[in-house]
């Protein structure tokens, strides 16, 4: 999709559909006004019939208007205007945006003056409106026989008065379109995104981009290494486990890392999970998708960072070879686990991946991963839940998340926790018993992040819709990574 500025006179620009917010009410602003008196009144007459109460979600589409060189003219809701929020303000352009793609229209121009405010920047807005029409766009057609209706909106065009409004557009573009990259490997089935297909996926993104090296380690050369606990994952599959690191250097700092869970199918293991809803296994591997999303946003946006991608892949299967609850295993890092749960899986494959990390001497490392249950049950499925051993990491990425709308919540990670992971036989236990699951395994894994500063995001409720009607990835939590690296271009 294209996205450009149009400063030309509302009413005179040719494009099939005008979008025009209205408010609470039926009330116009000075842009949606100016529109009004060009028309005759036809969009005041409209918007105060009574017919929607102008909530943002409420559409009216005019078609043939005079006096207006559009086709047609969407009226969308942009709910209250006091107070309007950058929330709100992201929901209209999601609702615009999905009132667009509804109807055959290629072209669309989004008159948004009027929702620029003390509260929504003019280039915020912009880059919200190209993320969310983006996104809107997104259909999963991989598996389907007959893809259905075609997207054919070509190009979108805002006129919003504000400095670097082109840039802002190109931001949330490409945003947009990292989310929708971590949303299309979500939803993949686990008999197609395999941890081959991951590395095979990692390749192609070197080859579409210069700066990006990838490097794959199989089975062999991480039994070399001595990676026993994600060896221990894959052991029952007859899918090899891979280890992929996808390095963009493009600053001479210390590298950012950003480590993903990447278990392409989770049946538990011998550890077996109830049947019901096992399926939405298939999205255990959103962490890594997440990665996908967040390095490929880095690389086309070209930002002035050195970004480590890592996706610790494998797949948990109950075969004749898999780890069996009491095993004792050996990590990267020479201290011995007792797999009490084989369901406890992540973290196996995550602390491997973060010993193997420790050669990039990283000023940070991110990891992200639908760890935990726990943190569904605590959180539902909107709080990206975080924990980590470094405050102003921890800092940084809370303000990230409210800058960007995905937010993320901290928990505490006290040595009071720790001691639920004791072994009679190992240095410790993959599980904490029952409380204070997420915490625990966030204990776990901050054994084996002594050597750098570290934030875990655990992402179990916010990676996908559960719902029916709505069931698939989300591509959380690519938006809050971007606007991470983001910062770290601002902190130069």
């Amino acid at each position: 999709m294209q996205y450009r500025v149009n400063t030309e006179n509302v009413m005179e620009i040719a494009t099939d559909c005008l979008v025009v917010p209205v408010w609470q009410g039926g009330e116009l602003g000075e842009q949606a006004g100016a529109v009004d008196a060009a028309t005759g009144g036809a969009l005041g007459r409209i918007a105060g019939s009574g017919d929607q109460r102008w909530k943002i979600s409420d559409r009216h589409l005019l078609h043939g208007p005079s006096g207006c060189a559009a086709q047609r003219i969407l009226l969308a809701g942009a709910g209250k205007q006091d107070g309007l929020s950058a929330g709100e303000a992201a929901k209209f352009c999601a609702s615009a945006a999905k009132g667009v793609l509804a109807g055959n229209i290629a072209h669309a121009h989004f008159a948004l003056a009027d929702l620029v405010t003390g509260n929504v920047d003019a280039a915020w807005l912009a880059a919200r409106l190209a993320q969310e029409s983006e996104t809107a766009a997104y259909r999963y057609v991989a598996t389907r026989s007959d893809p259905g209706r075609p997207v054919v909106l070509e190009s979108v065009s805002v006129s919003i008065a504000g400095r670097k409004i082109r840039q802002a557009l190109v931001r949330g573009a490409a945003i947009g379109a990292a989310v929708n990259r971590a949303r299309q490997l979500g939803n993949l089935p686990g008999n197609v995104c395999t941890p081959e297909y991951l590395a095979d996926q990692a390749r192609q993104l070197a080859k579409e981009f210069g700066k990006l090296e990838v490097e794959v380690l199989d089975e062999a050369q991480m039994r070399e290494l001595g990676m026993g606990c994600l060896l221990s994952v894959a052991a029952g599959s007859a899918e090899e486990a891979r280890l992929i690191v996808m390095h963009y250097q493009a600053s001479d700092n210390r590298p950012t890392v950003l480590l993903g869970k990447g278990i392409t199918f989770d049946t538990g293991g011998i550890s077996l999970k109830p049947g019901l809803a096992m399926d939405e296994m298939k999205f255990d591997m959103c962490g890594a998708a997440s990665v996908f999303g967040a390095v490929s946003c880095a690389a086309e946006l070209e930002l002035p960072v050195n970004l480590i991608g890592m996706v610790a892949a494998a797949e948990n299967m109950p075969g004749s070879k898999a780890t069996k609850p009491g095993d004792i295993v050996t990590s990267m890092s020479g201290k011995t686990v007792e797999i009490l749960n084989t369901d406890a899986e992540g973290r196996l494959v995550l602390c491997d991946a973060m010993t193997y990390a420790e050669r990039f001497q990283p000023a940070r490392l991110i990891d992200i991963a639908t760890l935990t249950g726990a943190a569904v049950a605590a959180f539902g499925h909107h709080a990206n839940v975080m924990l980590g051993n470094d405050q102003e990491l921890l800092d940084q990425l809370l303000q990230c998340g409210q800058d960007c709308l995905d937010r993320a919540w901290q928990l505490p990670l006290w040595d009071e926790y720790q001691k639920q992971l004791g072994s009679n036989f190992a240095d410790m236990a993959n599980i904490g018993g029952k409380l204070a699951g997420t915490i625990t395994a966030a204990c776990f894994l901050s054994r084996y992040a002594g050597k750098f500063p570290w934030a875990h995001l655990d992402i179990a409720g916010s990676a996908w819709h559960p719902a029916a009607a709505r069931k698939g990835a989300t591509g959380r939590p690519v938006p809050l990574l971007v606007e991470y690296l983001l910062s770290l271009v601002d902190e130069g």
